[in-house]
């Protein structure tokens, strides 16, 4: 018999499907156009009910009305497999957070005019407005005793010594003078996507999980962890959070700290140098779990796993041996965790007993990141079943479950998209570089049609980071390329992550160089070697690290027939003292301050080599990122100008760091990309 709520669920999806917003119309055609771009779905944050009975997911659609993405809740029976909409609706909602009754899931909407926190009754489908904050909430997390929901949000700072001294005259009733002063004072003072930082702070609270008003935990000029987890008596909360006076300069620096609800007492649970997060209890309450990476000033580290007893204080690490970034760590019995980490351009999940026994359990997930074949992927457990975001060279993430080692795909998100839709195939190939011989894992796709005996333009496209990875994921830009007949190319070069802290630090103050070039060359050598790539049709791209080094290439060869080069850093010696990452940039990226080393950020540079640029450059960036400034690519666009170097510059207004945030955004520039190929591509 179904079950009476996932019934109800069903009569309200049928009922209410007309109110959620208009979707794409997709393409008629029989491969992937720019317009699908605004049909693609996928699944987000899967939570599985502490019963093991459903799962809770994020499900994520792009919305041709508004060039935004709907973020709707879908729940689906473990069992049956069937899933319904938990609110048909044209709101927003996210991080769904299990009670351990398995009778509520709260959440994060804006459904009743701002972001809010609200509680849905499962049994009784009803849903209840749980908070009514001036400031949006985040990192939602329950009480075990189902009484209490902890949060973070920002709280407004005091008014400096200095803005309070300011004898600044009263504003008459009606007057209009100019906006007032933004007076900034901090040293971590900017972000990409926010801009200049408001004059606040990240505090703790809690509220009633039936609605009430909301209690500060802590205070101070302090961010404080953004990894809530509960003590299982539900006395106290466990944070990570660096307290030291000094910690805007110290960026991979936090301990784990412990507050008592009822008392207010602060408690340091560790005191490593470096940074411990994720701690989560085993479910007897007697170990903590934990993740620990150094503060070495390099730019890559592993994370390690750690398991402290509470009892005794002692700390014991799990596969200490495992180069590999640790993270994420859930328990599964009192023995026994599961962790993610990357390998080799795919994210793994394996069990770890205390014993020291690692298991993989899947290496597919995926889907998360629609722009590039970026990792990606989320899970989560309860009761011995793990959900996850299933993705493919093919499809955007889809919910999986994996049960007694067996993986069971629920959900189907793009099948009606792109099942008859003819795409790009991705392939693995490997390589060494020319420089030093250094094994190079790379894929390449090749267009819809392909037919090995002809010959294909061949476009290199190079990851961001650098200390990211691609892999064989699905790629809404890359399928682009793919379908107008480009061979697509991508590598994980020197310093991608996934190949251990060794391979990662091999650009260790060679961001970028000759050797990371080296790797890209010597890929698209191989690729050449494979018959169907056309020598003379060579294209390269990359953004934010994949643009430097794609604006260093063209300083090195003219092998290249046209190069788009995205939110790229051109002056190293301008960016770190411009840029929003300059609190970890200047020291961990670098031998020390630019006015220091001036001669090392110079080769560094792309600047540095722009009087032996040949090749025809796009220039693509942001008006408002504030990673990798606009005024970079200015820089290299007024420099290739005086050479009379062919280029062009492609601002994108209101956008940040990440061009391709909105599907039009997205569709923009693979669009003008293509175009600035087309004006060099020979065709046969």
């Amino acid at each position: 018999m179904q079950h009476p709520v996932l019934f109800r669920h069903a009569l309200l999806g049928l009922s209410l499907l007309a109110a959620l917003p208009q979707a794409a119309v997709a393409s008629s055609s029989n491969y992937f156009e720019s317009e699908d771009i605004f049909a693609l779905e996928y699944a987000a944050d899967p939570q599985v009910s502490p019963d093991g009975r459903y799962v809770v997911y994020v499900r994520n659609s792009n919305d041709i009305m508004t060039d935004g993405t709907h973020s709707s809740l879908w729940l689906i029976d473990v069992k049956t497999g069937a899933q319904t909409p938990l609110f048909a609706d044209q709101f927003n909602y996210g991080q769904p957070r299990w009670s351990d009754d398995s009778a509520r899931i709260a959440f994060i909407s804006d459904r009743s005019g701002s972001r809010q926190i609200h509680v849905h009754y499962l049994k009784e489908n009803k849903t209840a407005l749980v908070s009514q904050l001036q400031k949006s909430p985040g990192n939602l997390s329950w009480s075990p005793d189902g009484k209490q929901l902890a949060f973070t949000m920002s709280v407004p700072a005091a008014p400096t010594a200095l803005v309070k001294s300011a004898k600044l005259p009263k504003k008459p009733e009606g007057a209009k003078w100019s906006p007032a002063f933004k007076v900034i004072e901090r040293a971590n003072y900017q972000a990409d996507g926010a801009g200049i930082l408001k004059s606040e702070y990240r505090h703790l609270f809690v509220v009633p999980a039936i609605g009430g008003k909301e209690r500060q935990l802590t205070e101070g000029e302090f961010n404080y962890g953004a990894d809530l987890t509960w003590t299982p008596d539900s006395q106290a909360l466990v944070f990570s959070a660096n307290l030291n006076n000094d910690w805007e300069y110290q960026p991979r620096d936090s301990d784990l700290h412990q507050i008592n609800l009822q008392t207010g007492v602060l408690t340091s649970l560790t005191s490593m140098p470096g940074q411990e997060s994720a701690a989560v209890f085993s479910p007897d309450g007697k170990k903590l779990a934990f993740v620990w990476g150094n503060n070495e000033k390099v730019p890559y580290t592993n994370g390690k796993l750690k398991v402290m007893d509470l009892k005794s204080g002692k700390v014991t690490d799990l596969q200490a041996g495992l180069d590999r970034d640790i993270e994420n760590p859930q328990w599964l019995g009192n023995d026994e965790l599961v962790v993610q980490y990357d390998d080799k351009g795919k994210r793994t999940l394996a069990k770890v007993s205390l014993s020291g026994k690692l298991n993989q359990l899947t290496d597919e997930l995926s889907g998360a990141g629609l722009p590039q074949p970026y990792l990606s992927g989320e899970y989560s457990l309860n009761n011995e079943v793990i959900a996850f975001t299933r993705g493919t060279a093919q499809r955007p993430a889809d919910v999986a479950l994996l049960v007694n080692g067996k993986t069971r795909v629920l959900t189907d998100l793009n099948e009606d998209l792109l099942g008859h839709k003819k795409l790009g195939q991705v392939h693995e190939i490997n390589y060494k570089s020319s420089f030093d011989g250094e094994p190079i894992q790379g894929w390449y796709i090749t267009p819809p049609d392909f037919d090995p005996s002809k010959k294909y333009p061949l476009l290199l496209e190079i990851h961001g980071g650098p200390h990211l990875a691609y892999g064989p994921h699905f790629s809404a830009e890359m399928q682009r390329f793919a379908k107008e007949g480009y061979v697509v190319f991508y590598d994980n070069h020197r310093g991608s992550t996934s190949y251990g802290e060794r391979f990662a630090m091999l650009l260790n103050g060679k961001y970028s160089s000759k050797e990371d070039y080296a790797d890209h060359d010597s890929g698209v050598n191989a690729m050449i070697e494979l018959g169907f790539v056309d020598p003379d049709n060579l294209f390269i791209a990359g953004g934010s690290a994949g643009g430097i080094a794609s604006a260093y290439a063209v300083g090195l060869t003219d092998r290249y027939k046209a190069a788009v080069v995205a939110k790229p850093i051109i002056n190293w010696l301008s960016k770190v003292l411009t840029g929003d990452s300059y609190l970890y940039q200047t020291y961990h990226q670098f031998p020390g301050a630019p006015w220091e080393n001036v001669e090392h950020y110079w080769q560094r540079s792309p600047l540095s080599l722009v009087g032996n640029v040949k090749t025809p450059v796009m220039l693509m960036t942001g008006e408002e990122d504030r990673r990798t400034p606009i005024s970079e690519s200015e820089q290299f666009y007024q420099a290739l100008k005086l050479r009379k170097i062919d280029t062009v510059m492609v601002r994108i207004p209101g956008s940040p760091h990440g061009i391709s945030n909105k599907p039009s955004r997205m569709i923009g520039k693979v669009e003008y990309s293509l175009a600035w190929f087309a004006k060099y591509r020979t065709q046969d």
